[in-house]
């Protein structure tokens, strides 16, 4: 819901970003390329593993009644991996196998090497084997047919080697979202370049060209805008083929504040405008016919957390995962806090550890939102929901861990 002068809450913004997307369409990649992306099919196994009994143990392929300490027994061949035995394991006899190895017929369980002592042809028996041990059974990890993989998983190096080992050579996923950033201003220049009178350096572009990649995403960095509309709404003109279009500058009501006087003329739809938070009130989220606009404020730490906040989880969804809030957990702040106002509040912090092991979040004493160092230095994005009471040194608080996320 709305709060008070007109300001959406933080969380009911994110809901409206997240159900206006949809997963980018799907392309079949292979194994090594598909890492890091979203499934969008499900990975059947295309055999059985393993496809016979196997031994888990170097030793021997043994029947267990005649495997008795004491006993002596016949080696008759060898079944390492790769070169099944063609034989059968008879009364009183045994195969030399390795790890891997089928089991030959006739043959239940192994006979550890370390158990028997090799002698002119034949292997003694130094411990009773216990029938079926060491022997991995056919289909053990998975069979032919078995799902492996979902859809909607953001796979791993893990998922990479399963789908491997079910002999799966080409994934179906989804698409690196496309994602434009349009940065305006007259005061900016890119890093290296002449600074005009008055003017900063830009890093919003860069910064959240980092996000966007640690995100999944493929980030296009346009053009610096000036702050006149033919200008932006020439630039964004060529947004036609993004799956997302990120502004940063222009998203708050001075005078130069552009972005949707700019964008109306090209048919913009504005669906909220500004949020109860701190840093970030002057977000933006609308469309731009068929494409998605997220309107992030100009100052850097405010586009920053808003990035994180909001960019990330519609990442996310576009990736093809569900979209949800970016992870916290639960640590100990080190500093008492004071009451919260109206505004959900996000208080760059350190991360450290007491002497009992346990994680300690210190926010910073200054929290102004030009500081871009001290996010630069942040471990952690210490979370205040609106109102929130006065807490002590030592209270429990959520914080979203910045290492966690790889960003």
């Amino acid at each position: 819901m709305a709060e008070k002068g007109g300001l959406l809450a933080v969380e009911d913004a994110r809901a409206r970003i997240l159900a206006a997307l949809a997963p980018t369409a799907t392309e079949t990649l292979s194994l090594p390329e598909a890492a890091g992306r979203v499934l969008a099919r499900p990975v059947l196994a295309r055999l059985t593993q393993p496809p016979a009994d196997v031994s888990a143990m170097d030793g021997y392929a043994v029947r267990a009644a005649d495997a008795l300490e004491g006993a002596t027994l016949a080696v008759i061949g060898a079944a390492p991996a790769g070169h099944p035995f063609a034989g059968e394991v008879g009364p009183g006899q045994a195969v030399r196998i390795f790890t891997g190895g089928f089991i030959p017929a006739g043959a239940d369980s192994i006979l550890l090497q370390e158990d028997a002592e090799a002698a002119n042809g034949a292997a003694l028996v130094k411990e009773s084997v216990t029938r079926g041990r060491w022997v991995r059974r056919r289909g053990l990890d998975f069979a032919e047919g078995e799902t492996l993989l979902s859809p909607g998983r953001r796979l791993t190096a893990r998922d990479i080697g399963l789908a491997a080992a079910s002999n799966n050579p080409w994934l179906a996923v989804h698409r690196r979202p496309r994602v434009g950033i349009l940065a305006t201003g007259d005061e900016i220049a890119l890093p290296g370049d002449p600074i005009p009178a008055g003017g900063i350096v830009s890093s919003n572009a860069h910064a959240l060209a980092a996000l966007i990649r640690a995100g999944g995403g493929e980030p296009i960095v346009l053009p610096i805008a000036s702050d006149d509309s033919k200008a932006i709404a020439d630039i964004a003109a060529s947004a036609h083929g993004y799956d997302l279009l990120v502004t940063t500058g222009g998203a708050s009501v001075g005078e130069h504040d552009l972005i949707q006087h700019a964008l109306g003329g090209e048919g913009f739809e504005l669906g909220f405008w500004k949020i109860a938070m701190r840093p970030g009130k002057p977000l933006i989220w609308g469309r731009l016919g068929r494409v998605p606009v997220l309107g992030l404020p100009g100052n850097p730490v405010s586009a920053l957390v808003c990035g994180i906040v909001f960019l990330l989880p519609a990442l996310a969804r576009l990736s093809g995962l569900p979209g949800a809030p970016t992870p916290s957990r639960r640590v100990i702040c080190a500093t008492p806090l004071a009451e919260n106002d109206r505004r959900a509040d996000f208080l760059r912090a350190s991360l450290e550890m007491d002497d009992a092991g346990r994680a300690l979040v210190r926010p910073f004493p200054v929290q102004d939102s030009s500081m871009l160092a001290t996010l630069a230095r942040a471990d952690a994005l210490v979370l205040r929901a609106p109102f929130a009471p006065a807490l002590p040194a030592g209270a429990e608080v959520e914080a979203i861990m910045l290492g966690e996320l790889g960003i």
